[in-house]
């Protein structure tokens, strides 16, 4: 266990006591991390920089995860080389970023990437050059002051992140704690939390994703502002937000990720008209049901889709929105399609939707008042949609939420599955006007007779 230091740090107005921590080197024969789990080309970049007489180290998720019995996928190098003279030594390499230079190595499909040490943030504050610049919210508009390596790993998010590997003496250099707090399965923030948070709200999100993924618990001073905090997400670009997003349920956690967005008030500034038709008596069955769903899918190694996603977490702000038109008197195709158009309208103030996902987002939906109406040639129509076989699976996650419980599912099951003779036989015996689509009782009917 590492022994901490407390000292005083400046800052505007009040000092604020803040713990710094003693290096910890931990040598070959005292941890888990061995070579063989690091990928080839993340070996390769450590050492052509170590053979260039720059330091780098494997760092971050990498070491935190080997530590802890797993197989990490990505792999990140932090390094006292600027970006240029990364660039310069690999030709398989580029730069990106604006509010921090990073480069990516290529290497086929892997990406690794590489990072310059971070300087603290009390001597980036006493910069007099464009490299550091903050929103009058705190939040980090530009952050390209370059220190050492100790000053990167108080930069860093997280304890259990900011865990240096060397591949000079097979070392762990420990900055923060980190091990500590991955024994403890704790999830503590580097430095100030209130500070950190401002400096980049979508710390919340990543403190809230590492805990779903890792099972960790929150330190009670990291959870602690999070939740008079969350609002700062707004100032956060919508673009950015989306992936942020995309990452959030696309790790095979999503169920539990939710539990923790609406537990610590993180669910509005990313889904505001969600939350509200939420709070205002909207269930949310579908959603933690389609989250289950795909967490089950993506462990066993099946692909999902964002607009899936998407129109599940948008579904209660939908269907409060239709259920209003309805209300005042608009029919409910017409309602339908002007709910979906003010939904996604709202939405993309909060996260950006590219047209690519949006458009198959508003199919799905139009789609669930169209697979109860089957006569004709109807069914055989709809089975052809480029979208059905989402919807469908829509339909299906609405009845296991209790949303329907007519057998549509079950009936669209065995139509797929029939012969050509088996579906004309399937659509004589439906009655004329086919079953009716309800969503549950209300005092007026979600969808139409048909």
């Amino acid at each position: 266990m590492l022994k901490k230091i407390m000292s005083y740090m400046p800052g505007k107005g009040r000092k604020k006591q803040q713990p710094t921590y003693q290096r910890q080197v931990i040598p070959r024969d005292q941890h888990t991390v061995s070579r063989s789990l690091i990928s080839e080309p993340a070996k390769k970049v450590l050492s052509r920089l170590n053979n260039a007489g720059f330091e780098a180290y494997l760092v971050g998720g990498g070491v935190r995860d080997i530590l802890l019995n797993g197989r990490p996928k990505d792999f990140d190098v932090a390094t006292n080389a600027t970006p240029e003279e990364v660039r310069d030594l690999f030709r398989n390499s580029r730069m990106i970023g604006r509010r921090f230079r990073i480069v990516h190595v290529l290497f086929g499909r892997e990406i690794i990437e590489v990072t310059t040490f971070r300087g603290n943030a009390t001597e980036a504050e006493d910069s007099s050059d464009d490299q550091r610049r903050a929103s009058e919210h705190g939040l980090l508009l530009r952050d390209n002051v370059y220190g050492s390596m100790e000053e990167d790993a108080l930069r860093r998010d997280f304890t259990v992140n900011a865990l240096y590997y060397s591949l000079e003496d097979f070392s762990v250099i420990d900055f923060t704690g980190g091990v500590d707090d991955l024994n403890n399965r704790r999830l503590t923030l580097i430095g100030d939390p209130e500070t950190r948070y401002r400096e980049d709200p979508v710390r919340m999100l990543r403190a809230v994703r590492f805990a779903a993924k890792l099972d960790f618990s929150i330190a009670p001073d990291t959870e602690a502002p999070i939740q008079t905090l969350a609002p700062l997400l707004t100032h956060v670009p919508s673009a950015r937000l989306f992936e942020e997003v995309l990452k959030l349920f696309s790790a095979g956690y999503g169920a539990k990720t939710y539990g923790l967005l609406t537990q610590y008030g993180l669910l509005a500034p990313l889904f505001p008209a969600t939350a509200a038709a939420i709070a205002n008596g909207e269930p949310d069955d579908l959603i933690r049901r389609a989250l289950e769903n795909t967490d089950n899918r993506i462990h066993q190694g099946k692909s999902v889709t964002p607009y899936f996603l998407y129109a599940a977490l948008l579904w209660p702000a939908l269907q409060a929105e239709w259920q209003r038109r309805q209300d005042n008197g608009e029919p409910a195709q017409p309602a339908l399609h002007q709910a979906i158009g003010k939904v996604i309208g709202q939405q993309v103030q909060a996260t950006a939707i590219p047209r690519r996902f949006s458009g198959p987002m508003k199919e799905i939906w139009e789609l669930q008042m169209r697979l109860p109406r089957r006569n004709g040639k109807r069914a055989l129509v709809t089975l052809e949609h480029p979208r059905f076989r989402a919807a469908y699976d829509f339909l299906l996650v609405r009845e296991a939420a209790g949303e329907t419980n007519e057998g549509l599912g079950e009936w669209w099951t065995d139509f797929q599955k029939k012969d050509e003779k088996g579906r004309e036989r399937m659509l004589s015996e439906l009655a004329p006007s086919g079953p009716k689509n309800r969503r549950r009782k209300r005092k007026k009917p979600a969808t139409p007779k048909d």
